[in-house]
């Protein structure tokens, strides 16, 4: 092809097992779910710590939670190739409990997740926040 020859030579990518094998994030800059965890609880515990639940406000509660969140993500230092995802759940406390499940297509070597909860009197919140690596 004229197009390849322009390019000069092709890279190719091996397949083991049937997984590309292309470059992955250095282990210091991984998404490390500990560090993560720890900062998510901070936060949400710093902002829902004496809050009373009003379905009026809580849409937005969560929203600027997981904004906050994902903004925090960017300033620890992961490779910039990943891509973040954050989920925030809030809702009335009547002692029913809530479960949350998620299901993903990803790279167990690059790609992680964190989840973490937060309960008050009249308040519970789920997050989660996902690391894909992007190819």
């Amino acid at each position: 092809d004229a197009a390849n020859e322009a390019l000069g030579t092709m890279t190719s990518v091996t397949v083991e097992g049937g997984i590309p094998n292309v470059t992955v994030p250095p282990f210091e800059r991984k998404f490390r779910p500990g560090v993560v965890k720890d900062m998510m609880d901070e936060i949400i515990k710093e902002r829902l710590t004496g809050v009373e639940y009003e379905a009026d406000t809580c849409s937005m509660l969560a929203r600027d939670i997981s904004d906050e969140i994902k903004f925090k993500l960017k300033e620890l230092g992961f490779e910039e190739r990943y891509k973040f995802v954050v989920q925030v759940v809030i809702g009335e406390e009547k002692g029913e409990g809530v479960r949350m499940g998620c299901r993903c297509f990803w790279d167990p070597k690059t790609d992680n997740h964190v989840a973490t909860q937060f309960h008050n009197a009249t308040i519970f919140c789920a997050a989660a926040a996902f690391g894909i690596w992007l190819y």
